[in-house]
């Protein structure tokens, strides 16, 4: 795929917030830095401050307007709940280089995931790994694990996530008829990308997100290729507060989920749907 048409600009503007922020990664974290291109080079931050045996990493894309520096201080409590949690940045983030494009996002998320792995194992780290993407980072987190190598990808986790790219794009007030997008072929095309992925899967969802109604975010579970999903509505929550209204219970149920990786799906008794 292309992705040509949401590479025009007025699509970018919306798609994309960068911010320059950066701070050093905090007490018992590391950053550590992967060249995507000649010149372009991508910041990760890992906190491997899990301690359980065997704990599950999570590879993390974060939202549109957001910087892997500001998931420092949800680390701790996502290592608290026994995982471990990998920040990657897009390009024109933080202190990354580069401009941020669609086709950049992903092409580089594909280059991110074996350098990843590598440097769990010499961490020590060799738990499963889930893929997580929140908002706009879903599209680089199911693009990653509809395509990646069986063995690299255990599970994926959807918070906030986008199906249908034209309604989100309305939703942002971009002219999509000016800009020639007529049908999801133009667009990110998350609902035919997650058919294909058949590990553990986990969506949740903002009751009242602003930006992707729930209607929305059940196509996704319904195309998901997974035998062993599921879809998790946070009551009262927006697009932007879901751990503010669940707080403790948002690490609990990715924790939980997260313990199934690796196990075989279970079989359904005959006659229970």
């Amino acid at each position: 795929m292309t992705y040509e048409k949401l590479e025009q600009p007025a699509v970018r503007s919306a798609l994309f917030c960068p911010r320059a922020d950066w701070v050093h990664p905090p007490a018992g974290s590391f950053e550590r830095e992967v060249e995507v291109e000649k010149g372009v080079r991508l910041p990760l931050r890992y906190h491997l401050g899990a301690t359980e045996p065997g704990a599950v990493n999570i590879l993390f894309f974060h939202g549109n307007g957001e910087v892997a520096a500001d998931y420092d201080e949800l680390a701790p409590r996502f290592n608290q709940a026994g995982l471990n949690l990998v920040v990657a940045e897009y390009r024109g983030y933080g202190r990354a280089g580069g401009e941020p494009t669609v086709r950049g996002m992903i092409r580089d998320a594909h280059q991110l995931l074996p350098l990843v792995r590598e440097t769990l194992r010499q961490e020590g780290k060799t738990g499963h790994l889930a893929v997580m993407g929140r908002s706009l980072g879903s599209v680089a987190a199911i693009d990653l694990a509809a395509a990646a190598a069986p063995e690299l990808v255990d599970g994926l986790i959807i918070e906030s996530g986008i199906s249908h790219t034209i309604p989100l794009l309305l939703a942002l007030g971009v002219d999509v008829g000016s800009c020639g997008l007529t049908s999801e072929a133009d667009g990110f095309c998350n609902v035919q990308k997650i058919a294909f992925f058949t590990k553990p899967t986990y969506i949740l969802h903002a009751q009242h997100d602003q930006l992707i109604p729930v209607a929305l975010a059940e196509a996704l579970q319904a195309s998901c290729g997974s035998q062993s999903k599921e879809f998790q509505i946070v009551p009262g929550a927006d697009h932007n507060n879901i751990i503010e209204r669940v707080d403790r219970l948002y690490f609990e149920a990715i924790a939980r989920f997260c313990r199934k990786l690796g196990q075989p799906p279970r079989r359904k008794k005959p006659g229970v749907r």
